[in-house]
């Protein structure tokens, strides 16, 4: 099989992204200058208001990224030196730093069948001094959640969630976010919700975490401005809030475009046995999907990545192509095998607003005439 003629597809083209909304986003730009609207203003109070709604929590607040909403978080909940804390390998390293800069030992564990956290080697690494479980909702797809809960709540633990790159996908019709004590999601720009740099925020159903966290972001500065505690300089900056809250009113529609270049990379891929694709939308009741990548795995997989190289086509090794047990300066003592394996095949073809379906043929064709079909 041939592929058509040479098209360049980036894996994601941060520039288009700036310009299919210029006029909309310099507005927003020059609107805040003009009012002088720079550190928690309304912006950021309406942004945090809708995305709490949105989440199905009491509160979330606005921080200067994920990392940070994530150590916060602990720290809210009193996690520290001598706490142990279980999170999958297969992750950005900023999960594990996140607990180990609030002093926590980090317990790694597998990947399941689904490429998330496994819920039976979590059970298998809870000891006394374990805290904390903390589900990594990755690529736009929440854990199921069950079986964690229930791991939870039979040891006395907190649900500490990751959902950087899980903002609307949902569990059982539960969005990510929305079940643990605290969750933290990210608006790095290449996120399906991306501001023009870092970004994040931490949600909470809890009143008394809220405070915490609301101090904690702030310098330890209660609102009276006396300083209760020692606390991180962490806010969202109301210019990135009124960007994000602007983009967050079709939050919906771009999810749905991102489902339709899901579905039609399955039907165009799904019967080439050298690849396992994600679920397809709907394909599992329980899980709502995102898709914030499109993570496949593949036989042959460098071989097949400089082929689509060659075809003008971007693509990503999630995180270096290595679990974070894998990186060797980290100290990590453990095997994992099946995240050891899958970080010999997995590849992310591109899946962004800017991707046309004619674009999604074309890498399909492309895969296609790798595996000679």
């Amino acid at each position: 099989m041939t592929v058509s003629a040479i098209r360049t597809i980036p894996f994601f083209n941060y520039r288009a992204a700036f310009a299919a909304d210029e006029a909309e986003y310099l507005r927003i730009v020059s609107d805040v200058i003009q009012r002088g609207a720079f550190i928690q203003q309304k912006d950021l109070a309406e942004f945090e208001a809708r995305l709490a709604a949105y989440v199905g929590v009491g509160h979330a607040l606005g921080v200067g990224n994920a990392t940070d909403g994530l150590m916060m978080g602990f720290k809210a909940l009193g996690i520290g030196p001598g706490d142990e804390v279980i999170a999958p390998s297969h992750t950005m390293v900023a999960t594990v730093a996140a607990a180990a800069h609030a002093g926590a030992t980090p317990v790694l564990v597998d990947m399941g069948d689904d490429h998330l956290i496994d819920p039976a080697a979590v059970e298998a690494a809870v000891t006394s001094r374990t805290r904390a479980i903390v589900p990594v909702h990755l690529n736009g797809r929440t854990c199921a959640m069950g079986p964690l809960l229930a791991i939870a709540a039979r040891h006395g633990l907190h649900i500490v969630e990751d959902a950087a790159q899980g903002l609307g996908s949902s569990w059982q019709g539960k969005r990510a976010g929305s079940f643990g004590a605290v969750a933290a999601f990210s608006f790095y720009p290449a996120k399906i919700l991306g501001c023009m740099g870092d970004g994040g925020a931490v949600t909470t159903s809890r009143a008394d975490l809220a405070r915490v966290l609301h101090v904690l972001r702030d310098h330890g500065r209660n609102e009276a401005g006396d300083v209760e505690t020692w606390g991180f300089n962490s806010r969202l900056d109301n210019l990135q809030a009124a960007i994000l809250d602007t983009q967050f009113k079709r939050y919906d529609t771009i999810v749905s475009r991102r489902r339709v270049i899901a579905h039609r990379y399955n039907d165009r891929l799904r019967d080439l046995a050298a690849l396992v694709l994600p679920a397809a939308p709907d394909s599992q009741p329980d899980h709502f999907d995102v898709f914030q990548n499109y993570e496949i795995e593949a036989d042959r997989r460098d071989d097949l990545k400089a082929h689509l190289t060659a075809h003008g086509i971007g693509t990503l090794l999630q995180w270096g192509g290595k679990g974070v047990h894998q990186f060797g300066g980290l100290g990590f003592k453990v095997s994992l095998p099946r995240t050891e394996r899958f970080f010999t095949r997995c590849i992310m073809l591109p899946m962004n607003m800017m991707v046309s379906d004619d674009d999604v043929d074309y890498i399909c064709e492309a895969i296609r005439a790798f595996y000679g079909e």
